[in-house]
């Protein structure tokens, strides 16, 4: 049986245990964080990300906790846009509240396999195996290693040299999931207003609604964050469009506001070595502006399953999946940015329905 260290106990490392789980590795998720957590809110699942979980036997469960959204696009005064020539499901996401998911990943890969508190300082790769190396002390050996540790990974950095995450220069995001209330239900809102502001509201579970605001090009920071929000919300409500935001942000909580610079993988040489691989944000962390980084991480995982699946030589396997996500990714980024510099609701909403469309459309079959 092959052993796999995966280092990162978010949303992909836990695809990842659980997946390959499934095909008889003996797998250990290390997280140096003391319990299983998310990062952020809620998280979009489309439908090839819910393909994986009805492949890992929790599609069914994580519908029951999400909320199936149908997005609209606004512009500032609040007039409906939407790309001609493309349909509902060009549009359609589950969003799910992160904290629920993660605790459903780990008790599906069973708890025993997960260790906390796990913090990684490197690894010594052998033509044998790979030895993990704990701050410990202690030491793992493994057949394959695979770096799930998001945009600041320590698995990426000893891989690659250099590769440190960089900043999106004055891109800064900001939310925070409160309870619905009275609130009329609304599908997905999401308003491309001024000064390259963007930012709406939409049901993440039955009795909560999770917000966000964020600005390309932000300028200072100034007062705290529930200001900030507000400020730049504003460029995303004229003539009364978008109160429920403003109310939303102005009753949330300065503790519960979660406030981010938002940071980026550069493009990488490599994603692998003979027993290292790289999944999810540690290999391809994007602006979460196309709001599908969780699913083309789900999305690796199955890729990576289906080439150690097919191919025996493990170095063999570990390449072929470099070599299709990496192709995939080139395309990502030019929709990425296509869809950050749209310059209004109405553009925006064409960029954005022409890389949904081509990303459901030319997802693996795996």
């Amino acid at each position: 049986m092959q052993s796999t260290v995966i280092v990162g106990g978010g949303l992909v490392g836990l695809t990842a245990a659980a997946s390959l789980k499934l095909i008889g590795h003996e797998v250990t998720v290390l997280e140096q964080a003391p319990q299983i957590r998310a990062v952020g809110a809620g998280i979009g699942l489309w439908a090839n990300a819910l393909r994986e979980f009805n492949h890992l036997g929790i599609g069914p469960a994580i519908r029951d906790m999400g909320v199936e959204q149908n997005t609209w696009f606004f512009n500032p005064a609040g007039d409906p846009v939407r790309a001609p020539g493309y349909t509902d499901s060009d549009h359609q996401f589950l969003l799910v509240p992160r904290p629920e998911l993660n605790n459903l990943l780990a008790d599906t890969i069973g708890r025993e396999r997960i260790r906390l508190d796990g913090h990684v300082t490197g690894y010594t790769e052998t033509e044998s195996d790979v030895v993990v190396h704990l701050a410990s002390g202690e030491t793992l050996r493994t057949d394959l290693l695979i770096g799930a540790d998001g945009v600041h990974s320590h698995v990426r950095k000893q891989l690659i040299p250099g590769s440190d995450a960089i900043t999106h220069s004055g891109h800064y995001a900001w939310r925070a999931i409160v309870p619905s209330g009275n609130r009329k239900e609304e599908a997905t809102v999401l308003t491309v207003g001024n000064r390259r502001t963007r930012g709406g509201y939409a049901k993440v579970a039955r009795d909560r609604t999770v917000w966000m605001v964020n600005q390309f090009d932000a300028g200072p920071l100034i007062g705290s964050k529930r200001e900030r929000a507000l400020e730049r919300a504003l460029n995303l409500a004229e003539g009364g469009w978008n109160d429920d935001l403003l109310s939303m942000i102005a009753e949330t909580p300065e503790e519960s506001i979660l406030e981010n610079q938002v940071t980026l993988v550069p493009e990488l040489p490599h994603w692998t070595s003979a027993r290292v691989a790289l999944i999810g944000d540690a290999a391809h962390g994007l602006s979460p502006h196309i709001a599908s980084g969780g699913t083309l991480g789900i999305e690796d995982v199955g890729v990576l399953r289906g080439s150690l699946t097919a191919e025996a030589d493990l170095e063999k396997a570990l390449t072929a999946y470099e070599h299709a996500r990496s192709a995939r990714f080139t395309t990502v980024r030019e929709h990425s940015a296509a869809v950050e510099n749209a310059a209004d609701a109405a553009e925006f909403a064409q960029r954005y329905a022409e890389f949904s469309h081509w990303m459901l459309t030319t997802a693996p079959s795996t």
